[in-house]
């Protein structure tokens, strides 16, 4: 049973950090692609972002503490309750899909350059709907996730490690 709990906060990890490295190559393909006003659509390229979500069987802690809540019943009856109060918001992780999803709600930028072989009637060229500034300010949030469950990882393996030495 404790080895699947640690090989469990590994999966969870893992599944954080392949997350974070697909959300990093889809803002470099966004990034890559700034300027791509035509694709194979005939469009001009759309901005790509990534869509995290669990299996939906996360359980909040109070529900996994309430199956071991017997094993307390030797401390005071108050201590349990504060816990539970505490605990009832928490929700404990679980292993996230990661996939990719176009967005197409925003508008092409327009550009005048009449020069461009793809500039329409009136010399406006249609552009991605791609900011710059919001790519980097994501790719500096996916790159500390990533950070953060790369500690993850490394605590967990440092714990299993001192628990092997008992």
């Amino acid at each position: 049973m404790a080895i699947r709990k640690i090989l469990s906060a590994f999966d969870i990890s893992a599944s954080g950090m392949r997350a974070q490295r697909q959300r990093m190559n889809t803002i470099a393909m966004n990034l890559a692609n700034l300027e791509t006003t035509r694709t194979e659509s005939g469009e001009p390229y759309r901005r790509r972002v990534v869509v995290m979500q669990t299996d939906g069987k996360a359980r909040t802690f109070a529900q996994i503490f309430s199956r071991f809540r017997h094993r307390l019943f030797g401390t005071h009856p108050r201590h349990i309750r504060e816990v539970e109060s505490v605990i009832a918001r928490d929700q404990i992780a679980a292993p996230v899909e990661a996939s990719i999803q176009v967005v197409q709600q925003n508008a092409f930028r327009l550009v005048y350059d009449p020069d461009h072989p793809d500039a329409d009637e009136n010399g406006y060229v249609r552009l991605p709907n791609i900011n710059v500034v919001t790519e980097m300010v994501d790719m500096i949030a996916a790159s500390r996730s990533y950070e953060a469950n790369a500690t993850a990882l490394e605590a967990n393996k440092s714990m299993a490690k001192k628990a092997l030495e008992i």
